[in-house]
């Protein structure tokens, strides 16, 4: 029996400037943090933070604050579990599927910080490891400038 692949899913332009609008200028705290998306597929998503003084945590090491590690590392992974989501419900218009947007929700957010934040800028990314009815999970990960591995995360998220 021949193996056969299945077509990679392809979100809409139409799709991914709703979803950008929403992380990037929507959720207003994700434009406090600076948030950019990088990338959006089903198979994942990536986005970027540069370092402002806003975001220190520990001033004597120009660091950045746990806290928006957490914040991103969250942002993020429900932001791939919604990619995900979407790929799964392709029968919708983009409108339809961005409206999902509502019901989000984190569950559960384990964070593990690894080495010091401290850097000009950080890359972050997120993989949804399931999607169901009404529960998603994400792995994440927080990167340094150099790609180096700064702290990761697992969430869980409501959507539905």
């Amino acid at each position: 029996m021949p193996h056969s692949t299945s077509t990679p899913v392809i979100l809409e332009p139409e799709y991914l400037e709703g979803f950008r609008q929403i992380y990037e200028e929507k959720i207003v705290f994700n434009q406090t943090l600076g948030l950019k998306l990088t990338s959006v597929t089903p198979d994942g998503v990536t986005a970027r933070i540069t370092m402002k003084p806003e975001l220190v945590g520990h001033f004597a090491y120009n660091r950045i604050h746990g806290g928006v590690i957490s914040a991103v590392l969250d942002a993020i992974g429900s932001a791939a579990v919604m990619a995900a989501l979407a790929a799964k419900h392709m029968d919708e218009t983009p409108a339809k599927r961005l409206e999902r947007f509502a019901k989000l929700g984190t569950i559960d957010l384990r964070i593990d910080y690894l080495r010091p934040g401290i850097g000009d800028h950080f890359d972050i990314h997120a993989q949804c490891l399931r999607v169901g009815s009404r529960v998603g999970s994400a792995r994440m990960e927080f990167m340094g400038p150099d790609g180096t591995l700064m702290s990761t995360g697992a969430a869980a998220y409501i959507v539905s």
